[in-house]
């Protein structure tokens, strides 16, 4: 019988669930250190956020086939080295759904009204009506940033509450904002004019410390802010600092950069500030709902079946999978590099494959590519869910195929938006190398990287040193690099691949040098490093 070791808290439930066909320990205070000793005897692990599961657990798993997150951040697991270990990790995006949301609109009123003050005030023996003047929710404007399944709830329950919603979703197509009833803004205007403002975003790159001391400099005076998604999001001592001149008026915090809240100066401003210690999830009905979910996904796989929320890898048939190879995952690391080229909404995906590929089942190329657009700025995308996030989104997507079996096997893929669109051309090579060969006009022979810099630029003596340049002021190390060019002196296309990310003021840096018209940079770690590996 399967072995199952729970490493974190979950309700009896889901335990009663994997018990009628697993053995299951239940383990929910393991240290790391014991953790390392015992992982080798499960085929399954699940956990929440407590337990970290790191590639150094994931190289001492021989045996290991699934772990599974009972709620939707998978920032604990380490994706990257369970895919190259070959292990499925799932999550259960459904379950806290509600929790989430309404421990935001919980945040807001406690804040807007001073409940945690008045409340320790009163069972303190003190009667001070006077000492607790709130501000009224109705009327305000609510700035509501991430319009996913807690963001859109958020949205709605702040309307029947009387508030203006205005909403920042890059992706969130007019259709859907429409039957929201909200109205998609600019972060500037998020910043301008929203007396509340509430994160639902994942922690990314673009995405960290995304509310800072400039940000906050700009926001309308005595604007209150809510975090109930991921820390980090937040520079928090700007934020302690813009609370204790007057600039922001308070903020609401379930959330924080590091976990548990140890020193920090938001916790020496009293009544202008609500922290609560990550318990967005934290109902008996969401920890019922994510462990039911979660358990019944480990027993299915355990037993040989499909599960629901895959996080890296398909949920298809190994057959399929098998006959497409590498293509798969070339068609999501293609997806991820047009997107950040073309940035902005994205309207329409359009796929064309030839050769051998012609002739076979190539849905799980769409649902790849899907996945490798949206995964990056969104959390909870998975091949299971990705057709469904671009329809939310009014993302159409269109097949074809062209050419025999002959010819040789091509992918194309273009993404078309209000910014123009962005085409990219890839093989898969005889010794089974994934290869782009063409970045819009442009022919070019590039094996996807973890980490690539892309410039777009006039073909002219001295660009390659200039780039290379900045990066090394910042230790920024290139592994790879190959220019394109249409012709001499004319536009080129360079692509540098980097031992290491880039940050926005980076990114800017070289943006900004002259001669540059454009830079990209695009991060895989999103994504598989290698093939799916198939059991």
């Amino acid at each position: 019988m399967p072995k199952v070791l729970v490493a974190d808290e979950i309700s009896s439930e889901g335990l009663e669930i994997m018990r009628r066909s697993v053995e299951v320990d239940y383990l929910p205070e393991v240290s790391a250190e014991e953790l390392l000793k015992i992982i080798n005897s499960y085929e399954a692990m699940l956990v929440r956020s407590r337990c970290k599961v790191t590639r150094e657990v994931l190289e001492k798993a021989d045996k290991l086939r699934i772990v599974g997150r009972a709620g939707v951040g998978v920032d604990n697991i380490d994706l990257q080295a369970a895919t190259e270990k070959g292990v499925l990790v799932i999550n259960s995006p459904e379950g806290n759904t509600a929790s989430a949301a309404e421990h935001t609109l919980a945040l807001m009123m406690a804040l807007s009204r001073q409940i945690p003050t008045a409340d320790a005030s009163m069972k303190a023996g003190r009667w001070e009506r006077n000492n607790f003047l709130g501000s009224e929710l109705f009327n305000k404007t609510l700035g509501v940033i991430g319009l996913g399944k807690i963001g859109s709830r958020v949205s709605q329950a702040g309307q029947a509450l009387g508030m203006k919603v205005i909403a920042y979703d890059p992706f969130m197509s007019a259709e859907r904002a429409r039957e929201l009833n909200v109205r998609v803004v600019t972060l500037d205007e998020i910043w301008e004019h929203a007396d509340y403002i509430t994160l639902h975003i994942p922690k990314t790159r673009d995405t960290t410390g995304l509310i800072n001391a400039d940000v906050l400099k700009r926001m309308k005076a005595g604007a209150r802010i809510i975090n109930a998604a991921r820390g980090g999001l937040i520079d928090e001592a700007a934020l302690a600092e813009a609370i204790k001149s007057g600039k922001i008026a308070g903020a609401g915090l379930d959330v924080f950069s590091e976990e548990p809240l140890k020193e920090s100066p938001l916790k020496e401003l009293g009544a202008k500030v609500v922290l609560t210690p990550h318990l967005g999830a934290s109902t008996e009905e969401a920890q019922f709902n994510v462990a039911i979910d979660i358990a019944e996904q480990i027993s299915d796989y355990l037993a040989g079946k499909h599960v629901r929320s895959p996080v890296n890898m398909p949920s298809m048939r190994p057959e399929i999978l098998k006959a497409l190879g590498k293509f798969v995952w070339l068609a999501e690391a293609m997806a991820a590099v047009a997107g950040e080229f073309l940035q902005g909404n994205i309207r329409e995906l359009d796929i064309v494959v030839s050769g051998e590929l012609a002739s076979k089942d190539t849905a799980p190329l769409a649902t790849a590519a899907l996945r490798g657009l949206f995964a990056s700025r969104m959390e909870g995308v998975t091949y299971v869910n990705a057709p469904i996030v671009a329809k939310n989104h009014g993302v159409h997507v269109r097949q074809s195929s062209l050419g025999s079996d002959g010819d040789r096997a091509e992918i194309s893929l273009t993404l078309k938006g209000d910014n123009g669109e962005s085409c990219l051309t890839g093989t898969v090579l005889a010794h089974d190398e994934p290869l782009i060969i063409k970045i819009n006009d442009f022919p070019v022979n590039l094996t996807p990287q973890r980490y690539m810099l892309f410039t777009s630029h006039r073909d002219q003596p001295g660009m390659v040193a200039k780039v290379a340049g900045i990066l090394g002021q910042f230790d920024i190390n290139i592994s790879t690099m190959s220019v394109a060019r249409l012709g001499v002196r004319e536009e080129a296309v360079m692509v540098m691949g980097l031992d290491d990310p880039l940050n926005k003021r980076l990114l800017s840096e070289v943006e900004s040098a002259a001669g540059i018209h454009l830079a990209r940079f695009v991060s895989l770690d999103h994504l598989p490093q290698e093939t799916v590996k198939l059991r």
